[in-house]
């Protein structure tokens, strides 16, 4: 039998996180992953992550707004924690080498992101996941974390003759066919979502809520599952995820009559209003028929200019030109909402700890709950 200290059982960047400050701490870490550690869902987030770093922005705003955006829901003092450790957070991934696009004074730089008073996604042009995860891949090279790739986890181990602690977990190697077990000291699952139990989902293939199902399955409560998140813009067809970040630069939302009509549902916020609100707005203009055929509604970045969608929106200049056969720098995209994001998951304290000895949760796959109803844009990955 394998054993660590520590197993982590996801390679996303809320796993490797874990794995490089435990292994810090001195602790012997593995890192067990379905796909290898690069596939990991974390590098498909474009648009940003929420930091309180602009002279005239401070944490208590930050906070204010997530749990505003929440519906008033969010756990009020894991909130207070995140939106406090936000700069901190930021600047050491730019001092580990995280590649954010900079302002013309060479500060990092900041876009405006759905039910936030302020610009306070920091980004690296449409790739800010991928930014992120490859710095701390590079950081988890540099501790020499003994990682698993392609193992699929079967099931926790739990103690039934103590006190029921988690003391490893089972895998299916799928390169041999074999079943492995891991024992540890301490385990953290961070599995990310179910997303792909919707038909309509910004998600990919391997987002199917395994590691509920473990925790669930060994004794660990699931909180807020009823809250999921559809993201207002996926590409129509095929639900690739269209940024928010492509409104927070100054796109805005059309229907079939050329009608802005987010005017008419968030006269402040309009096309950067929370999630949901644009979301229900979009199908309410498609269930009045105010839609186009096949149910979307366009969104309109032409006005932005060739130099800026090819440079800070390039994925989304990509993906358009790939799935939908169209050219952003002259034509609107069809998007329509889809799934995006589930804000229940493990139930955790904010330290990351459940209610089963041993046994801990990070990211998409925990509850803390920071996020509450709803979670506002470029607040998962700062989570």
């Amino acid at each position: 039998m394998i054993r660590h200290d520590v197993l982590v059982i996801g390679s996303g960047l809320a796993g490797l996180r874990a794995a490089i400050a435990a292994a810090t701490a001195g602790a012997d870490v593995g890192v067990a992953s379905k796909v290898y550690p690069v596939r990991s869902h974390s590098v498909a987030a474009q648009g940003g992550i929420n930091a309180a770093i602009a002279q005239e922005d401070n944490w208590e705003n930050h906070a204010f707004d997530t749990i505003k955006g929440s519906d008033y829901l969010a756990d009020q003092g894991a909130v207070e924690t995140m939106c406090r450790e936000a700069p901190g957070t930021v600047y050491e991934m730019e001092h580990w080498g995280t590649i954010f696009s900079r302002t013309a004074q060479g500060r990092i730089a900041q876009r405006s992101f759905g039910g936030q008073d302020f610009p306070r996604a920091c980004y690296a042009a449409d790739k800010t996941g991928r930014a992120l995860f490859q710095t701390l891949y590079e950081q988890s090279l540099k501790l020499g974390l003994t990682v698993y790739s392609e193992f699929t986890a079967l099931s926790l181990i739990r103690d039934e003759g103590g006190n029921g602690a988690i003391q490893g977990a089972v895998f299916l190697d799928l390169a041999s066919g074999r079943v492995e077990a891991i024992a540890a000291g301490a385990v953290v699952l961070a599995t990310g979502g179910p997303g792909r139990m919707y038909q309509r989902t910004t998600n990919p293939l391997l987002s199917t809520g395994d590691g509920l199902g473990l925790a669930y399955r060994a004794g660990a409560p699931l909180k807020d599952m009823e809250f999921v998140q559809f993201h207002p813009t996926s590409l129509f067809g095929s639900n690739v995820l269209i940024t928010e970040g492509a409104r927070g630069e100054g796109g805005f939302l059309l229907n079939a009559r050329g009608e802005r009509f987010m005017d008419r549902y968030a006269p402040k916020l309009r096309d950067v209003a929370p999630r949901d609100i644009v979301s229900r707005s979009i199908e309410t203009e498609i269930l009045a028929g105010r839609g186009f055929p096949g149910g979307y509604v366009e969104l309109d970045i032409r006005h932005l200019g060739e130099g800026l969608i090819r440079h800070r929106l390039s994925e989304i200049y990509e993906f358009s030109r790939v799935f939908a056969g169209i050219d952003p720098v002259r034509e609107k995209i069809p998007v329509q909402p889809a799934q995006h994001y589930m804000m229940g998951g493990v139930s955790t304290d904010a330290r990351g700890a459940t209610e089963v000895p041993g046994f801990y949760a990070a990211g998409e796959g925990a509850c803390v709950s920071v996020h509450g109803a709803n979670r506002l844009g470029a607040n998962s990955l700062l989570e």
